[in-house]
């Protein structure tokens, strides 16, 4: 269990003293906004449109798959797509591109699993400074003619045309609906900006209350489908795996949708759980007397260099309502149009 989640997920005595700092949180992020909008401090603008793609919670594994769905959407309609990301905040380095075989301490894990998904049709760079980030980027992909930028809410240095923020309301995601530190949420929903495009997902409850507030899009995350690491042709449904000694093996920050996604399948697995962030080694997912070790890809593929063939990856796919595609891409248009 990660320290965050014994008090993340529920109102204890200790909020008394963190609820006052989470207010000040909220204010430095309004003053921060307002200094930028008033041209206090210097931000830049792209010669392309910039889509800021981002989560109002510190954990939510429902951003990337939003980000490779904004992908697909992009490139059926014809637009050269690039990304952006600050990569590992541990050690981000200078402006370069993210290749499949590229540095896993470097990058993070997240990046890396965008990368194997969008392989050469979406140039991905990374870097501390996001603008010189995005200027290289340009140099080297003058045909980009749209940026996603992942992770991108809170900077305001580089400005943005539109804004894809995902609000989840799964227990481990929005938790008590607090900002920090008292919460989970790194931005208030009140605060959002009312032409940002708002994805939601899970808590229909707390939903409806929201959606009289907002316009908003629905996201649900399924999981059906693995695939096998040394051969990612080979794949069959997660209700397969009901009939063999099976091991599944996640870090802490993919338990429970891995978890659950098992559950529902009614699998009988045994589970091993590991650290935020562990690295892991070949002993992590030796079994000997395993047919199968599924692992969430995010996690199996941090194993690509030694695994084994028993060893699947589960991935996690967005169904997201239509409208908003149809929406995003008429906007984007428009912003281009007026740029010519």
């Amino acid at each position: 269990m990660k320290l965050s989640e014994l008090y993340w997920h529920r109102i204890t005595p200790l909020h008394i003293l963190l609820w006052p700092l989470s207010i000040m949180y909220r204010f430095f992020l309004m003053i921060k906004k307002a200094c930028y909008w008033l041209d206090i401090f210097h931000s830049v603008k792209l010669t392309v449109p910039v889509i800021v793609v981002d989560s109002v919670s510190i954990d939510n594994d429902s951003k990337t798959p939003l980000l490779l769905w904004l992908v697909d959407c992009l490139l059926a309609d014809g637009f050269s797509p690039a990304i952006i990301t600050r990569g590992n905040p541990d050690n981000p380095g200078l402006p370069a591109p993210v290749t499949l075989n590229a540095d896993r301490q470097r990058y993070g894990t997240k990046t890396l699993l965008i990368a194997e998904h969008i392989g050469m049709s979406c140039p991905i760079w990374s870097g501390n400074d996001r603008i010189a980030v995005a200027e290289a980027l340009l140099n080297a992909y003058p045909a980009c003619n749209v940026i996603l930028y992942a992770d991108g809410l809170q900077d305001c240095r580089l400005e943005r045309d539109i804004e894809v923020i995902v609000v989840d309301f799964n227990e481990q995601s929005f938790g008590n609906g607090l900002l920090l530190p008292a919460g989970p949420l790194r931005a208030s929903l009140d605060d959002l900006n009312k032409e940002s495009f708002i994805v939601t997902n899970n808590d229909p409850g707390y939903l409806r209350n929201f959606a009289n507030r907002r316009k908003t899009y629905v996201m649900k995350l399924f999981y059906e489908i693995a695939y096998k690491i040394l051969d990612s042709k080979t794949r069959k449904t997660v209700s397969d795996f009901g009939n063999e000694p099976l091991h599944a093996v996640s870090d802490v920050n993919n338990f429970h949708w891995f978890h659950e996604a098992l559950l529902k399948a009614r699998i009988d697995a045994e589970f091993h759980t590991y650290s935020e962030n562990h690295r892991f080694i070949p002993q992590d997912i030796d079994f000997p007397n395993a047919d199968a070790v599924l692992m969430p890809e995010e996690n199996a593929l941090q194993c690509q260099d030694f695994a084994n063939d028993k060893l699947w990856a589960l991935p996690q796919k967005a169904w997201i309502d239509s409208e908003l595609q149809s929406a995003l891409l008429n906007k984007l248009r428009n912003i281009s149009n007026q740029s010519h």
